[in-house]
């Protein structure tokens, strides 16, 4: 390794030259046979370090490795079968009748292409939201101050179809058993509304999902916060 160094000094009679390619594939492989943080002359250790992992990534592949070729083909002939179908019920199929965990966005890559303009196999939020405006209820909180200096929460529930105002109530102290008495007024007795749509606010627990749940409500959340959205949306 001394000698491969100092090749870099006296070769030519020139000052010393950038080192090649060649030359760190060198002192790689010399490194491996003995402790060379002792005999390293012309670069600091970090950057022998730097260069044994690029030579690992040069051996490694990227990814995961490819699901087998008959999982591949079931998954077409099923997306081919059933154009109806988007991935998760695919994947939901698969993991139910054949017992094979596949994520829905692997079934994606095996998925026949779909002709533009047609249908895309899946409903799309925006549908949803107009087949089942008038069964959809929404409901936040917000925070206003008084000319004194108090803070009071404000709890609204809003009719998707109609934007109208169905119940609001103001607390000084908000708990998800008040939350679960208000969305109980708000709903009713009668069978108006179907979904309700809300934050992932810490006050509303499982208990009270699942209290709205047996009145025959289905609770939709909010999707979860990602620092990097660009790569969640991805």
């Amino acid at each position: 390794m001394l000698r491969r160094q100092l090749a870099l000094y006296v070769e030519r009679g020139v000052k010393p030259r950038r080192i090649d390619p060649a030359t760190r594939l060198t002192l790689s492989l010399l490194s491996r046979f003995f402790n060379w943080r002792d005999a390293l002359l012309v670069v600091r250790p970090e950057t022998m370090i730097r260069w044994h992992r690029a030579g690992w990534r040069l051996k490694s592949r990227p990814g995961r490795p490819p699901i087998p070729k008959e999982l591949q083909a079931l998954i077409r002939r099923m997306g081919g079968e059933n154009p109806t179908w988007g991935e998760e019920r695919i994947a939901n199929e698969l993991l139910l009748n054949l017992g094979i965990q596949v994520s829905p966005r692997t079934v994606g890559k095996y998925l026949p292409c779909r002709p533009s303009g047609g249908p895309r196999g899946d409903l799309r939020w925006s549908t949803f939201l107009r087949l089942h405006a008038k069964g959809i209820i929404a409901c936040d909180f917000m925070v206003v101050v008084t000319a004194t200096f108090r803070m009071l929460y404000v709890f609204v529930v809003i009719e998707h179809s109609s934007r109208r105002l169905v119940h609001s109530n103001v607390t000084a102290h908000p708990t998800a058993a008040w939350t679960l008495q208000q969305l109980r007024e708000a709903i009713g007795f009668e069978d108006r509304y179907q979904y309700l749509l809300h934050d992932r606010d810490g006050i509303f627990v499982a208990h009270l999902d699942e209290s709205l749940s047996r009145l025959g409500v289905d609770v939709f959340k909010s999707p979860p916060r990602c620092p990097k959205a660009k790569e969640c949306a991805a």
